[in-house]
């Protein structure tokens, strides 16, 4: 699997990823691409019958394996990429990520991948022997060395592989929206973020180099189960956060599915805060540029995780 891994100062160096890159969702196809070297990206938006995405680890995600190949060139044809690699952002669902510590890592990438994947085989439901797997060293020093690991099934891995190049393009990098979305900021600060998606909702907390907290809840299909199981995840995030950083988080920076009103922001604050709650400030992680746009964008889709994978592409 290419890398997995997102933020510029994560590790990424600029050039290293393509110029393009689509996230696939079960609402539809979102592409971008930057027209030159240092200019705006465009962006499309290509919809998907239902059910014909079910993110997962259990089950094949693409039930509609052509439809959604379809759309992903047309999405990329509106954009018109220059390269036929692209990045792929896929659900953070299929892909399960760690945050690991180590007294040390081989430094060499064939040696440090099995001591992952030993350290994996009894932390993810699936076998790790075969499954995509990508890491990157945040912090390392003489007594330790603290890393993250991304990793997910082999077959659904090739799934959306074979998708992407059905449509004629290379997958040159793999990304799940959430880590794609941290890309998106540039603050050395201390950052709280939440990704709300269809089906499940990502928290992270982000400092520096640094990656403190990254937890990925399944939410139920119950509309009031599913209210106080976001409002338990930010409520967890935040409490982590002022036990790590020794003080309340200033604002939350939210990426997800809105109701299209005046921002996701907003309507994520609405939803999870009552009108009498001591609320933390809700504020666009990416806010939807006024340009750019050369197809109608769903509402229900953010462009924070395409924005990120955009950072530091050729």
């Amino acid at each position: 699997m290419n890398s997995i891994l997102s933020k510029a100062k994560f590790g990424s160096q600029p050039g290293a990823r393509p110029p393009a890159a689509v996230e696939l969702s079960p609402q539809g196809v979102l592409a971008a691409a930057t027209p030159a070297p240092g200019q705006p990206a465009v962006y499309a938006f290509e919809p998907l019958p239902e059910g014909a995405l079910i993110p997962g680890i259990g089950e094949p995600n693409l039930r509609a394996p052509e439809v959604v190949s379809n759309a992903i060139r047309t999405a990329l044809g509106e954009v018109s990429p220059r390269t036929r690699a692209i990045t792929l952002v896929v659900p953070d669902t299929v892909v399960r990520v760690f945050v690991l510590d180590f007294d040390s890592l081989p430094p060499k990438p064939a040696e440090a991948i099995p001591v992952l994947r030993f350290r994996l085989r009894k932390m993810v439901p699936f076998e790790v022997e075969h499954a995509g797997l990508s890491y990157q060293i945040l912090v390392e020093s003489r007594t330790e060395c603290k890393v993250l690991a991304a990793v997910l099934p082999g077959p659904i891995l090739a799934e959306y592989e074979a998708a992407v190049r059905q449509a004629g393009f290379e997958p040159g990098a793999i990304l799940p929206t959430s880590l794609a979305a941290l890309g998106a900021i540039d603050s050395a600060d201390p950052i709280l973020t939440a990704n709300l998606g269809t089906v499940a909702l990502t928290t992270s907390i982000t400092y520096g180099q640094d990656l403190l907290l990254y937890r990925t809840l399944d939410l139920p299909e119950d509309d009031e189960a599913r209210l106080a199981e976001v409002q338990r995840g930010i409520a967890v995030a935040a409490a982590y956060y002022e036990d790590k950083l020794g003080a309340p988080p200033q604002l939350l920076h939210y990426a997800g599915i809105g109701a299209g009103g005046e921002s996701a922001a907003t309507d994520f604050a609405h939803w999870i805060y009552a009108p009498e709650d001591v609320a933390i400030p809700v504020v666009d992680l990416a806010p939807r540029p006024e340009t750019g746009a050369v197809t109608s964008l769903s509402d229900s889709m953010s462009l924070a995780g395409v924005l990120g994978a955009l950072a530091g592409a050729a």
